[in-house]
């Protein structure tokens, strides 16, 4: 089969084209996380009467987190978390429908965590790390940026343990706090979100 200027032309772009784009992915991040699926996110909250606490067990996605390759600070990130709002379980059935209902689960039916920066990129040892870290989080068709806390550790067997802490109101997402019995039982508008997300560096 004859070979023609114009495809021998065509084939070689295409190689450069490709050479150059690895070469661009491998080199744009200073390091990838691949998410494991034993991951939690829980809400505590309160009402007038008294305490609750709700979460979110486990994740099926193997989403990856990235890490700038460039040395600014703060370090970016890339990557997110997609959660159905329907998992949320208040091990009580009243509450956990309410909290669902408030959260406007059938309308908008994914809690979203996208993560923005870090101050640095962690030491990945045994003792846990304090870092600071800015997300976005999506929930009920509202999106609000916010600084969290993270402590981030690394185990004998190289799996990271992030946890990330910080509080939200429920008016930050236009939400109003549950109301029941008339209004004599009232949840406050404040909630304290935890989550625990466990990687493994992708090699």
């Amino acid at each position: 089969m004859r070979i023609t200027k114009s495809r021998m032309f065509s084939a070689t772009l295409a190689l450069v084209s490709w050479v150059l784009f690895a070469g661009f992915y491998q080199g744009a991040y200073k390091a990838r996380w691949v998410i494991l699926k034993d991951c939690s996110v829980k809400v505590n909250g309160s009402t007038n009467v008294n305490k609750f606490s709700c979460s979110i067990n486990g994740y099926p996605n193997s989403d990856t987190l990235a890490f700038s390759n460039n040395a600014a600070m703060p370090l970016a990130m890339a990557g997110k978390l997609a959660l159905s709002v329907s998992s949320f379980d208040c091990n009580n059935a009243m509450m956990t429908s309410d909290l669902r209902k408030t959260l406007k689960a059938k309308e908008f039916p994914h809690l979203r965590i996208t993560f923005v920066s870090l101050d640095k990129y962690p030491a990945l040892q045994a003792n846990p790390e304090r870092i600071k870290g800015i997300v976005n989080i999506e929930l009920a068709g509202v999106n609000k940026r916010t600084e969290v806390n993270y402590s981030v550790s690394a185990d004998n067997q190289k799996i990271i343990h992030l946890i990330g802490t910080q509080t939200v109101l429920f008016s930050d997402f236009n939400l109003t706090p549950p109301r029941k019995l008339g209004g004599m039982i009232r949840a406050n508008n404040e909630l304290d979100v935890e989550f625990r997300i466990n990687f493994r560096v992708v090699p």
